[in-house]
């Protein structure tokens, strides 16, 4: 399922405009978002847990 699909499912559900569905998923982005910069875990219920993590740098390869 892509954002797309998602926004539409929540509309007919919530029986709102797409648009508004889409604005909820952004929001709801925009907050996960903000929460990880501040190294904030963000657990919802019942879906899932979010947390940043730091990554070891590794060297990229040119496919070339």
């Amino acid at each position: 399922m892509n954002k797309a699909t998602l926004a539409l499912r929540i509309s007919e559900r919530l029986n709102i405009n797409k648009k508004d569905a889409e604005d909820m998923i952004a929001s709801l982005q925009d907050i996960i978002i903000e929460a990880l910069k501040r190294d904030e875990e963000v657990t919802i219920a019942g879906f899932g847990t979010f947390s940043a993590r730091m990554r070891h740098a590794r060297k990229g390869v040119n496919p070339r």
